[in-house]
């Protein structure tokens, strides 16, 4: 379970940069600098917890958004949805456009947080079988 709490890290520091750096005023981000680091952290973390439970993840290549998708497919179409939405909120709008948008940080966040539950809970039941 080390890297599931290396994933929520990753959200926790991803919170704390949009917090303490990105200046929230009405509703918006005034430094995308620091909405753009955010947005990589985040999805980092995603990355990291579904690395863990999806197989041919233990090789040292870089996986394409399609693998990801292609193997969750597989495993869970719920989630397959909310790795889309993680993947689009989390680092197309935030990691590269620097949304300014509290409500898409957000909502990034929260699905991010669906899938780490998610692994954590996959990850758990597999060790019960297999003590």
């Amino acid at each position: 379970m080390e890297t599931i709490t290396e994933a929520r890290r990753h959200i926790d520091n991803a919170k704390g940069f949009l917090k303490n750096n990105a200046r929230k005023q009405d509703g918006l981000f005034q430094d995308p600098k620091y909405v753009k680091i955010a947005g990589h952290t985040a999805y980092t973390g995603v990355l990291l917890a579904l690395n863990e439970i999806l197989p041919g993840t233990n090789k040292k290549t870089r996986k394409s958004v399609e693998w990801y998708q292609k193997e969750l497919s597989a495993l869970d179409k719920k989630m397959l949805s909310h790795f889309i939405t993680s993947y689009q909120l989390l680092h197309l709008n935030m990691g590269y456009d620097g949304t300014k948008s509290v409500k898409i940080a957000n909502v990034g966040l929260e699905e991010a947080e669906k899938i780490i539950d998610w692994v954590e809970t996959r990850l758990t039941k597999k060790e019960m079988k297999n003590p």
